[in-house]
């Protein structure tokens, strides 16, 4: 049993596998939103541009999606919401924070996407990026601050050289 990458915990064969495969269509944009998550975590770059709508105002860099989905490991998916999506509706939307690590540092994506039923087949539409607050866990050094590495020198002129 390979458990799903899109944190359902449920067998990724009876999950994700068959949207990504092509075998079934996801009933609602958050299902489609895990089977994208699961895309990006098994490098299936075609499913992810399979189901994005794709006209004049609506692209995607293939070539970049594809790096970020190679050069990350994904780690977490967290669904914090879903509004609309269902049987009668056309469109919907999901909340959701990706954890994933590149190059060494753990990162978390938080978006809200729009999807858009087309043709009976739920197509993500576009994502707005919820910006994160970053907070210092200590205080702030100064240029001319004495070096937190125990130097005796300024900040500026020992570890903030080059700065």
């Amino acid at each position: 049993m390979e458990t799903c990458p899109c944190g359902s915990g449920r067998d990724y064969a009876d999950c994700c596998g068959p949207y990504i495969e092509r075998k079934a269509k996801a009933a609602t944009p958050e299902i489609l939103m895990r089977a994208r998550y699961s895309a990006y975590a098994k490098g299936a770059i075609d499913f992810i541009v399979d189901t994005c709508l794709r006209d004049e105002k609506h692209d995607i860099d293939v070539e970049a999606t594809r790096r970020w989905s190679e050069k990350s490991r994904w780690v977490g998916l967290k669904i914090l919401r879903a509004e609309k999506g269902g049987p009668a509706d056309q469109e919907g939307k999901v909340e959701f924070v990706a954890t994933y690590v590149q190059d060494g540092l753990r990162d978390q994506h938080h978006e809200i996407s729009n999807f858009v039923r087309r043709d009976g087949e739920w197509l993500f539409e576009e994502g707005e990026v919820v910006p994160t607050t970053i907070v210092r866990e200590g205080p702030k050094v100064g240029r001319n601050d004495q070096c937190p590495c125990g130097s005796g020198k300024k900040y500026k002129k020992c570890c903030g050289a080059g700065s």
